[in-house]
């Protein structure tokens, strides 16, 4: 039987992580399993959902156009009313500068600077 689409994506995305795609993980209790994660990742429990389109990537979309035009790093925070903090909806080859922006935000940019000239 040929992979399907769904599949490759759950592979791609746990790859990405560093872990591998779990057959079956929808069905954890079937086979007795412990976690119903989409990989083997130990500290993350990763969900990936493969559809022909979803509404937060199409609002990514629109505001990516925009965040080109200015030379900046898209990124859309989605928050609910009554629910604290949000979630972040950024595209996986935006996942390093994203996350060295939040570092600086965190420890400053000359901390920030010195860490990446160590790690070069």
């Amino acid at each position: 039987m040929g992979d399907t689409a769904w599949k490759e994506r759950e592979r791609q995305v746990a790859r990405w992580f560093g872990a591998e795609r779990v057959v079956g993980s929808g069905c954890d209790a079937k086979y007795g399993r412990t976690s119903a994660s989409d990989s083997t990742h130990g500290r993350l429990f990763i969900e990936t959902k493969h559809r022909v389109k979803h509404t937060a990537v199409t609002l990514w979309d629109s505001v990516q156009v925009k965040a080109r035009q200015e030379g900046k790093t898209p990124v859309v925070a989605l928050a609910e009313r009554g629910r604290p903090g949000f979630w972040l909806v950024i595209h996986c080859k935006d996942a390093e500068a994203v996350l060295w922006e939040r570092l600086e935000a965190v420890y400053g940019t000359a901390k920030v600077k010195r860490l990446r000239a160590g790690l070069k």
